[in-house]
């Protein structure tokens, strides 16, 4: 299986991320795949996460959202990663502002293995002590090394 790790990298994660809005989110982080895929996978990209969230928020609570969406011709998973600078308004389950944005997105046609990435981010993002450690990064790299930490002790190095 895929480590969520492996797909973070100095592009794609913000250690502070400056935005107002939940849009400006999404656009930044799907704006980071860019060196990752073609401009027609970014858009496609694109499509997939704002049809997603029109259904209903990735706001998840606690702080947390996890956008994410199946894309047509991409053929991999991608994801990006943002701590901000101020918590937005995100429409979230909980009613309270999202701080951290974890975006992943898939080919449409491995829909088991973006279920997986899934569950595996929201057991990663709900242990409280893993997020405290997030909220205490200031650089990319930290972040990385957090998620690597974090995933070799819940699913082995």
């Amino acid at each position: 299986m895929t480590r969520i790790v492996s797909l973070l990298n100095e592009q794609n994660v913000f250690s502070n991320l400056k935005a107002q809005t939940k849009e400006e989110v999404l656009t930044t982080l799907i704006g980071s795949l860019k060196d990752e895929v073609t401009a027609e996978e970014l858009e496609a990209i694109n499509t997939a996460v704002f049809e997603r969230e029109k259904i209903m928020s990735t706001g998840v609570g606690k702080g947390l959202a996890i956008p994410h969406g199946k894309a047509d011709g991409i053929n991999d998973n991608y994801a990006a990663f943002a701590l901000l600078e101020s918590p937005i308004d995100y429409k979230a389950i909980d009613g309270e502002p999202v701080s951290m944005v974890f975006l992943l997105v898939g080919p449409r046609s491995s829909n088991n293995l973006h279920i997986k990435m899934l569950s595996r981010i929201s057991r990663l993002m709900n242990n409280n002590s893993f997020r405290e450690k997030l909220k205490a990064c200031n650089s990319s790299e930290k972040i990385v090394e957090v998620f690597k930490q974090e995933e070799g002790v819940y699913f082995g190095s």
